[in-house]
């Protein structure tokens, strides 16, 4: 399976920035995915994941900010991030796992080659 993500970019905070990952290869739409994401010196944290019957986890700090979704026909997942602030500034990385336990300890089998988002104050 290979994964491709992109959308990142440089914003003002309180701009928005939609994110996209296609899904490629051996893949199967039963398969959760999700986003992390890493800043240098910090370990890579858990963002938002979704199952393929669309059961949705955020990380608190995004809540009521981001959205996650995916079309499963594309075998394609979005993050659409509304009221960006500095802190969210990271290279964010997509992934995805047939099993949803994978997100709860941040080993998903699968990873994309991370797109960077810059959030300027």
């Amino acid at each position: 399976v290979q994964l491709q993500a992109s959308g990142g970019g440089l914003v003002q905070a309180g701009g928005y920035l939609r994110l996209s990952c296609a899904a490629s290869g051996r893949t199967d739409s039963s398969y959760s995915m999700g986003w992390f994401r890493q800043t240098p010196g910090k370990e890579r944290e858990f963002v938002a994941r979704i199952t393929w019957i669309g059961n949705i986890l955020y990380t608190d700090s995004v809540k009521g900010r981001f959205a996650i979704s995916r079309d499963n026909a594309k075998n394609t997942v979005y993050l659409q991030m509304n009221s960006l602030k500095p802190e969210d500034t990271a290279v964010h990385y997509c992934a995805a796992d047939p099993f949803l336990r994978a997100f709860d300890t941040g080993t998903p089998e699968y990873w994309g080659q991370g797109t960077l988002v810059t959030v300027s104050s």
